[in-house]
């Protein structure tokens, strides 16, 4: 078996790998496919290097089969397409008590913390695998996990049928975003400085502007007879767009702020007093999530194969990575682990 190690300094080495065989309410996955995103190139850069164990294997968006079932677990056996929920809560903690296990105060995030899916077999939890309908391929299967985000993240806007929706930022989250938002019916606005990305959301059938072209506030109002925004979602991550947020929704609008800041923004707090707005966090998922997004990925309401830019094998992981950090004509990229 083989595995990516990124072992420092931007640094990954592909090599052998001893196999964890799985352990009382564990399973051992042969890793299909496997996305590559935002969070791994942080790691990649350095970032949360305290939480890493070096030389560590990344990966948390993944697709697979079932190779082997540790004691205790049912409900699974060999043979079965699954993705895998990344998330290791302690259950004892007053978030888990609380019911909020997903953002448990001493949460395990696998794929950071613990290793991750960029090897050829991967042992898990059981209670973080998610089955796959045979209908989706495990190319697409590997799309599930940002898709559960983007299904979280519209949750937590409480979108509904016939709302404004803006989204800032046009990345694989901002696109999936805009995407579900649509199928619960509403309107959706995205903002988008990468031409590629601009074009590629247009030709999927999402309104999207650049902002640096563009009045953003004026074209909310115009299309929103002057009300504003019902939902506003910050995927961008920027300072430009933390400023932006606060102009663009309704009385009682709600702001959802998705992006991971790497340091505290401003944010007029003033808006928030004059129109009632409601600020949301979102921050991962919850089981929910992620079976909305299988069934969204396998009913073929989400253009899928249009979001993967392309498929590269595991000896490719450094290029893969090198390329989303270029930018330009790139949205998502899976690794193919059986390569």
């Amino acid at each position: 078996m083989r595995a990516a190690f990124f072992e420092g300094n931007q640094t990954i080495a592909v090599g052998p790998c001893v196999p964890v065989e799985p352990g009382p309410g564990e399973v051992q996955i042969q890793v299909a496919y496997c996305g590559i995103c935002g969070t791994d190139l942080h790691l990649f850069h350095g970032a949360m290097a305290h939480r890493l164990h070096l030389p560590h294997v990344m990966g948390h968006e993944m697709s697979g089969t079932i190779a082997a079932v540790g004691p205790g677990v049912d409900g699974y056996q060999p043979g079965d397409r699954v993705t895998v929920r990344p998330l290791d809560p302690c259950g004892a903690c007053p978030a888990c008590r609380a019911g909020h296990r997903h953002i448990c105060q001493n949460l395990k995030f696998i794929g950071i913390d613990t290793p991750g899916a960029l090897q050829g077999l991967w042992t898990v939890p059981a209670h973080t695998l998610h089955r796959l309908p045979v209908s989706l391929s495990l190319e697409q299967g590997a799309m599930v996990e940002p898709i559960a985000v983007a299904c979280h993240d519209v949750r937590m806007g409480e979108v509904e049928a016939g709302d404004y929706a803006v989204v800032i930022g046009g990345g694989p989250i901002g696109v999936l975003i805009s995407l579900v938002a649509q199928t619960r019916g509403a309107r959706v606005l995205m903002a988008e400085v990468n031409p590629f990305r601009l074009r590629l959301a247009r030709d999927l059938g999402i309104a999207a502007v650049n902002p640096a072209e563009a009045d953003l506030v004026a074209l909310v109002n115009e299309r929103t007879g002057g009300a504003g925004a019902d939902v506003v979602f910050e995927v961008s991550g920027s300072a430009a767009g933390v400023e932006t947020m606060t102009r663009l929704p309704r009385t009682r609008g709600r702001i959802v702020v998705v992006a991971i800041f790497g340091e505290a923004p401003k944010v007029d707090l003033f808006r928030f007093f004059w129109r009632e707005l409601r600020l949301t966090g979102a921050r991962v998922y919850e089981p929910e999530d992620f079976e909305a997004a299988i069934g969204l990925a396998s009913n073929g309401q989400l253009p899928l194969e249009r979001l993967i830019t392309m498929v590269v094998p595991l000896d490719r992981l450094g290029d893969g990575l090198r390329q989303l950090e270029r930018g330009g004509d790139v949205m998502k990229i899976l690794v193919n682990c059986a390569e």
